[in-house]
């Protein structure tokens, strides 16, 4: 919740690019910024692997994300996809229309992230980010899983976009406020 605090006045807290596209996809972010959003997003994920590898010393795996114990790699794609899925179903409901909470959308988007978090977890490691999978495994040189980090969470992101526009419709002036960062009507 504090990224969404600090920095979604600025910049809509878009720290996954499945947020960043999803908006885009929906009409309420400039597809021209997409770009530089993904650059950042790419950046800071590799800058926190590099920090965790700073701090823990070099340790095979810092962060990768894999499969729980037990779980397939379709199994857990399928879990990201609906975790993702729930997450953009989230943050696109809470910056639309008479929906738009403005910043009190961190409430729900953190706590979705965390109870996601505590039941996916041991399931798929609940990345829900595909920078957030891509950077350790880049680091490590991990790369057997990584497909399911990538495309679980855009295939969930773009189902999300789906419901959206049939359950709400065109972008709304509010939700092009909220997902670029600027005041949000109230």
């Amino acid at each position: 919740m504090f990224v969404f605090y600090t920095i979604g006045g600025v910049s809509g807290a878009h720290v996954n690019p499945v947020t960043t596209f999803s908006y885009a996809l929906h009409r309420n972010f400039p597809w021209r910024r997409v770009p530089g959003y993904l650059f950042a997003q790419s950046v800071g994920a590799i800058c926190a692997v590099e920090l965790l590898r700073a701090l823990l010393g070099h340790v095979d795996e810092l962060g990768v994300s894999v499969p729980g114990h037990g779980v397939s790699g379709l199994t857990a794609f399928y879990v990201e996809l609906l975790l993702t899925f729930g997450l953009i179903t989230v943050t696109l409901a809470t910056a639309s229309g008479t929906n738009n909470v403005g910043p009190n959308a961190a409430i729900a988007r953190g706590g979705y992230i965390v109870v996601a978090g505590l039941w996916a977890g041991p399931i798929s490691d609940a990345s829900m980010n595909p920078v957030r999978s891509f950077a350790p495994a880049l680091a490590s040189n991990q790369w057997s899983h990584v497909w399911i980090y990538l495309l679980g969470p855009l295939a969930g992101g773009a189902l999300a976009f789906g419901v959206a526009w049939i359950l709400r419709g065109p972008p709304t002036l509010a939700a092009n406020e909220a997902s670029q960062g600027e005041p949000t009507a109230q």
